[in-house]
């Protein structure tokens, strides 16, 4: 069995909620354990949380979910290039996946709405080069 760290962004909480709880029935659907789960503000502050449960004992794999949508400025594109650059350190740093089920950038609320199996998505490829992995 596997066993997981779950990180959620809580920005953009209206598309993030469901990708965590598709996240969560993804988990349970291949008999894996989230052992626990921290929110984090947005996308952006989700590499420090996943570098906390990669450290953790017992921890196999985690899976981070959010959604970065556009607005005025590159700000969004900015963000989410940060965000997958330091998730994939903290993934080689710890020796432990990290998964990045973050929708966007470039993306309006209602895109992002429609992506909220991305939450899914990152459990199964966590649990999938998990148990590659061992």
């Amino acid at each position: 069995m596997v066993t997981l760290g779950l990180v959620v962004a809580q920005f953009n909480e209206r598309v993030t909620a469901p990708m965590a709880e598709a996240a969560r029935e993804a988990a349970a659907e291949r008999d894996a354990v989230i052992a626990d789960e921290l929110a984090v503000p947005g996308a952006y502050d989700s590499p420090l949380a996943a570098d906390r449960l990669a450290r953790r004992d017992g921890i196999d794999a985690v899976a981070v979910v959010g959604a970065i949508v556009t607005g005025d400025t590159e700000h969004d594109r900015v963000i989410a290039d940060a965000t997958a650059a330091k998730l994939t350190d903290v993934s080689l740093d710890r020796d432990t996946p990290v998964t990045f089920g973050v929708s966007g950038p470039g993306m309006s609320g209602a895109e992002a709405r429609e992506r909220i199996d991305k939450g899914a998505d990152a459990v199964d490829a966590a649990i999938d080069l998990a148990e590659e992995l061992q």
